[in-house]
């Protein structure tokens, strides 16, 4: 058993990998109908979910996200301003979207990162440490030292942080965030979905997303 536990692993992060590059490759989205589903519907992705805010909150907000997007970074500072707007009336849930291994080669290994920080209860702290040091991270040939320090300086356990980065457990959680991705027709990042409506078109933006969730909170199922 113990001598086929590294092609187990090698194969859940392979799945992965092949995965998200499928649903990155997919030519278009549905429409609106297809996507209005419940969050309690379909794959429920990796559980428990990754959650910020009051878990009992009447609104979600999730998130598909992937570490190396511009983009995200960017939205990961006006969430947080949601975030504090809303308070105890809002949750948000990140999902693992690397689109790799392109446009961005080291997205896969910071979702790994991330979720390996999890497994020691700090995934938001790395998950905020990777958005701050984007750029210095994404330029780098070599990412395995720089999220060495990352996880040491929000004080996890550095040994055990290299080991879990690339175990199973890990790679299973990307593997189900992506098949509830490919579930929701993601194809792009950052997606989100308020209660389970996907936010399109002004909806996606920061202003249209406060929308959204206002409606929920007011019972209307349109902002």
């Amino acid at each position: 058993m113990k001598r086929s536990l590294p092609l187990v692993i090698i194969a859940a992060v392979l799945v992965a990998a092949v995965a998200f590059t499928w649903v990155l490759l997919r030519p278009s989205r549905p429409d609106q109908s297809s996507t209005n589903t419940s969050s309690s519907e379909g794959p429920s992705g990796a559980d428990p979910p990754h959650v910020r805010g009051n878990p009992n909150a009447k609104v979600t907000l999730e998130e598909f996200g992937d570490f190396e997007c511009p983009v995200c970074a960017t939205y990961s500072v006006e969430v947080k301003k949601i975030e504090a707007e809303f308070g105890d009336r809002l949750r948000v849930i990140f999902r693992e979207y690397p689109l790799y291994p392109t446009p961005h080669k080291h997205a896969l290994i910071a979702a790994q990162a991330a979720e390996a920080a999890g497994l020691q209860d700090r995934f938001w702290e790395m998950h905020d440490k990777l958005y701050e040091n984007q750029k210095a991270w994404s330029e780098a040939t070599d990412v395995m030292p720089m999220f060495i320090d990352y996880a040491r300086q929000i004080g996890l356990d550095t040994d055990r942080f290299g080991r879990e980065l690339n175990g199973e457990v890990v790679a299973t959680r990307i593997t189900q965030d992506g098949i509830r991705a490919h579930a929701r027709a993601v194809n792009g990042t950052p997606s989100f979905f308020v209660n389970g409506k996907e936010a399109k078109d002004q909806s996606w933006s920061p202003e249209g997303l406060r929308q959204m969730i206002n409606a929920a909170l007011s019972g209307n199922s349109t902002p």
